[in-house]
């Protein structure tokens, strides 16, 4: 499937007897059946309709990703589930509706701002990081916001984000001391207060057409600096992605949503 470009294997296992695991062998096996960002993995929980797992293409796990919510959702609509569901997740519960137009909207819960949750390897205002990266022509990009939507984010307003080396300078900021369990890190580029252009390099997964959770940390990020709305479109390459943080500080993501075909995983 896909979100928005946005690539998954989901993996459907609410009828299994136990959790599945995926090494970084495991993950390169399907990886030989079909390129993807993330693997989704919908195991029974006995707290909400499914328990959602989540393992980067490198086989690390991560815990949380919103157009993969958004798929995984999408498909329990398909196959009949009622109009609302729930999800645990090792991020925290994730909740889930159907709109009017077929679409599914996730809740993905708060967006957490302590620096401790981010988290960083030592205490900082995350609304604005004492915090920079140097680009190759001598600039420097500085004082991006920090949040966690289950998974941790970094987010620089920047002026034109087609212009930036991404994939040079991705890496620097994923690996930085800074961030003890990596981080993503989001370049955004706002258009007007509820219109942002975003670009996503992803722990473990690099540049991809969009991120679910990348989106939502931008929304709050931003809107923190006082330079968007709470809520907004947030264009990615694969697509445009509607997001909205409530009063009650929940982020909500919506969304297109592909089934590109169904996968023969036995034996793997």
């Amino acid at each position: 499937m896909n979100g928005a470009g946005n690539a998954f294997i989901v993996l459907d296992r609410r009828d299994a007897s136990g959790p599945a695991a995926y090494g970084e062998s495991g993950i390169a096996a399907l990886l030989d059946v079909h390129p993807f960002d993330q693997l989704i993995v919908l195991d029974p929980s006995s707290d909400a309709d499914a328990d959602l797992r989540v393992w980067n293409r490198d086989g690390g796990e991560v815990g949380a990703c919103g157009n993969g919510t958004r798929a995984a959702a999408w498909l329990l609509f398909e196959d009949g589930a009622k109009p609302q569901l729930s999800f645990t997740s090792s991020g925290g519960p994730m909740r889930a509706q159907r709109l009017s137009d077929g679409a599914a909207e996730v809740d993905l819960g708060p967006a957490r701002l302590d620096w401790r949750d981010i988290p960083l390897s030592l205490p900082m205002d995350t609304m604005r990081l004492d915090f920079g990266v140097n680009l190759p022509d001598g600039g420097r990009l500085e004082g991006p916001g920090a949040v966690s939507m289950g998974n941790p984010h970094v987010v620089f307003a920047v002026d034109d984000v087609l212009a930036l080396p991404l994939a040079e300078i991705g890496p620097c900021i994923e690996h930085d001391p800074l961030f003890p369990d990596r981080v993503n890190a989001g370049f955004a580029q706002v258009r007007d207060r509820d219109d942002i252009r975003l670009k996503v390099f992803e722990r473990g997964a690099g540049l991809t057409l969009a991120c679910g959770t990348g989106a939502c940390a931008a929304l709050v990020a931003l809107h923190r600096q006082g330079l968007v709305n709470r809520e907004a479109v947030i264009e990615a390459d694969g697509g445009k992605l509607p997001v909205r943080w409530d009063t009650e500080g929940h982020v909500h993501l919506s969304g297109p949503v592909v089934l590109e075909r169904e996968l023969d995983l036995r034996g793997l």
